[in-house]
């Protein structure tokens, strides 16, 4: 709506006729004032929003725990703010059987997961932990065992504490906590029949009941090596429904941003027929045979910030299905697609992150500047260009300009990344320089004479 002219009416007494989409008030003269928004309204949404930012800009850690906390029901929240938390350089840690809350809570420069969270703990076991700790804090899982009988805390629940890290603190050895956790709770429920029927054991008799030499007699097993790191990452996941400790892609975080800037989250939001690139870890993978007897693969992808649904069709699916394993992470190659209010990914190509290059060219500001000398640098990493006659949406372009905005062609893979001298941060070029084979493109660069070299994604 543009506005042609306006003329003031004076102070009237307006009317909210409340429509479904749009405020209108009904002046007195019969008149409607379209779009008119109450100053009132606007005042309080303005100090809500000024009271949001002061928060988030002086304690970020609390109001970060108080945001997850209201989401905590939407799983694709969760993990964006997660994902804000990391990247705000505030950790998410696992839960703390001595200092989590229901919901998240903040814990110095952390925010501790809640315990409500945890799958196979219910409200019930919840209030018992809370309530038992406020007579101090567990010492270890013979204590917890013995604080709590079964019928507060069945075993499923405690193995959900264990598999989770809310009991690190008391023992970092989770294998070792699972063998021990079955003649532990015999030992808690034999020792606590004993005391209800005045037998008790020596300690009891000498009025130490209390001290910890009482748990010292607990039974143990023979000590066993702790579950590898990503044995805790997948348990984790079934029991939390996100990583927490640690994420299988946390390791190329940073090299992510510039090789496949968009991310999950926000694919929704993305351009139609847009080609993307992301860097994802494969959830699930359900094969599909078509009318023709085709086969195909509908796949749950994830990065830090959230999943999306992929498709991989018939003809893609022959050329990747090699690499098409669960937990595998990936670069992909893929457009938008949306039907039937459904967004997903069409996946054109992937490669193991592991196999992932980028070319790295060192430019001057005023090489960065010049238009001549970028046509240059294009020309020597793609002599012959096979995408010329193609139209972008603009998946990527060179700094803040349209240079060169011209879709790339899916069998460049590999991305080139600048180094601008007195830039703390690297650039990555526009999808119109990317290069088939990083060896032959940092030869070309360096005859052209560009100071030029490549690395892996992964170190």
């Amino acid at each position: 709506m543009k506005i042609i002219s306006r003329k003031s009416l004076g102070i009237q007494c307006v009317f909210d006729i409340g429509l479904e989409r749009d405020h209108n008030f009904l002046l007195d003269n019969g008149c409607i004032a379209s779009n008119c928004f109450n100053k009132s309204h606007s005042v309080a949404y303005g100090y809500v929003t000024y009271q949001t930012a002061y928060l988030k800009a002086n304690y970020p850690v609390e109001y970060m725990a108080a945001l997850l906390s209201s989401v905590s029901g939407d799983q694709e929240k969760v993990q964006r703010y997660i994902a804000n938390c990391r990247s705000m350089g505030i950790p998410v840690v696992p839960p703390d059987v001595n200092s989590s809350g229901e919901d998240f809570t903040p814990r110095g420069h952390q925010v501790l997961f809640g315990l409500a969270a945890i799958k196979n703990l219910g409200a019930g076991p919840i209030a018992s932990i809370l309530q038992a700790r406020q007579e101090g804090a567990f010492t270890s899982l013979a204590d917890l065992c013995s604080r709590l009988d079964s019928r507060s805390l069945n075993k499923k629940a405690l193995e959900a504490l264990i598999q989770t890290g809310a009991l690190d603190l008391l023992e970092p050895n989770r294998h070792q906590l699972m063998n021990d956790l079955e003649i532990t709770m015999e030992w808690a429920s034999r020792r606590a029949k004993e005391q209800a029927s005045g037998q008790g054991n020596i300690f009891d008799f000498f009025g130490e009941s209390s001290n910890t030499k009482t748990f010292d007699t607990a039974p143990t097993t023979s000590r066993v090596q702790d579950y590898s790191s990503q044995d805790k990452l997948r348990l984790e996941k079934e029991l939390l429904g996100f990583y927490i400790s640690d994420h299988p892609l946390s390791v190329v975080s940073r090299s992510a941003k510039l090789m496949a800037p968009i991310n999950l989250c926000d694919i929704p939001d993305s351009l139609e027929t847009k080609v993307v690139t992301a860097i994802a870890l494969i959830l699930e993978i359900k094969e599909v045979v078509t009318k023709k007897g085709d086969r195909m693969a509908i796949l749950q992808l994830e990065d830090l910030t959230g999943s999306t649904e992929a498709v991989v069709f018939p003809k893609t699916f022959d050329k990747v299905k090699h690499l098409m394993e669960k937990d595998k992470r990936l670069m992909v190659w893929g457009k938008i697609d949306r039907r039937d209010e459904q967004t997903q990914l069409i996946i054109d190509d992937m490669q193991p992150i592991e196999s992932v290059r980028m070319v790295r060219v060192e430019l001057t500001r005023e090489q960065a500047r010049d238009r001549q000398v970028l046509e240059q640098l294009k020309k020597a990493l793609n002599p012959n260009p096979s995408y010329s006659s193609h139209t972008s949406n603009g998946n990527s372009s060179y700094g803040k300009s349209n240079y060169g905005r011209n879709e790339p062609d899916i069998s460049n893979k590999i991305p080139v990344i600048a180094s601008i001298e007195y830039m703390p941060k690297l650039v990555r070029l526009g999808n119109q320089f990317w290069v088939q084979d990083e060896e032959t493109a940092v030869k070309a660069l360096l005859q052209a004479g560009f100071k030029a070299t490549y690395d892996a994604l992964v170190t």
